[in-house]
């Protein structure tokens, strides 16, 4: 998968001519999008992202803050070739947070391969990633706000080895990729920048010897 980021969060910043599978604009590039106002036409943030994959050819994937009635959530909406696939919000509740949870993670069918979408603060719970990969993810892509002194980086390393797939993660004015060998393998600070994403489905047997109780067959 090549995939472009735009760490600017401007998608007219790219061109056709980029050449990528999958371009991707940070957490929240989009800004608040209502779900009454689009579906209304007083907006057209979503139609924006699929006329832009349209027009790129491939994978559009963008952050914003969603609005349902009253709902605030941190999501992704994700388009291929001007048609929209679906939106993924930020699944877990923190302390309060005034954002929303949404119902779960999804698995993203395009034609560069099976994308999973983590959103925020989701990063954070490796359950999120272990499901993606456990759903036949061929790479998961994560959007995030500004990187502060966090553990993002760390993050998307260690879960990249453990759960065996490459992950991208994506937030203003930085962008990262970590390989299945938990290597970072690509990092910038630039507005606009590319990378390629391994396709790797690499399975072993693994077990486990455990103390467990053990009932006899019953023989008659």
């Amino acid at each position: 998968m090549r995939i472009c980021f735009v760490t600017s969060g401007r998608l007219d910043a790219v061109r056709e001519e980029a050449g990528a599978d999958i371009v991707c604009c940070p957490l929240p590039s989009l800004g608040e999008v209502s779900y009454e106002r689009e579906l209304r036409g007083e907006t057209s943030c979503f139609e924006d992202v699929a006329l832009r994959s349209k027009a790129l050819k491939g994978v559009v994937v963008c952050g914003c803050y969603t609005d349902a009635r009253g709902i605030r959530r941190k999501s992704a909406v994700v388009a291929e070739r001007g048609r929209i696939l679906g939106v993924s919000d930020l699944v877990n509740h923190i302390d309060g947070s005034e954002y929303g949870c949404g119902a779960g993670v999804r698995v993203y069918e395009t034609a560069c391969g099976r994308l999973g979408i983590v959103v925020g603060e989701d990063l954070c719970f490796p359950q999120v990633m272990e499901t993606l990969s456990l759903s036949g993810a061929d790479a998961a892509l994560c959007l995030e706000e500004e990187l502060g002194e966090g553990p993002e980086l760390t993050l998307i390393r260690a879960q990249a080895f453990f759960f065996g797939l490459p992950i991208a993660l994506c937030a203003f004015g930085y962008a990262a990729v970590a390989d299945p060998s938990g290597r970072l393998s690509f990092a910038s600070p630039a507005p606009v920048s590319r990378a390629e994403l391994p396709k790797e489905r690499e399975y072993h047997l693994i077990e486990t010897r455990r103390r467990l109780l053990f009932r006899p067959k019953r023989e008659f």
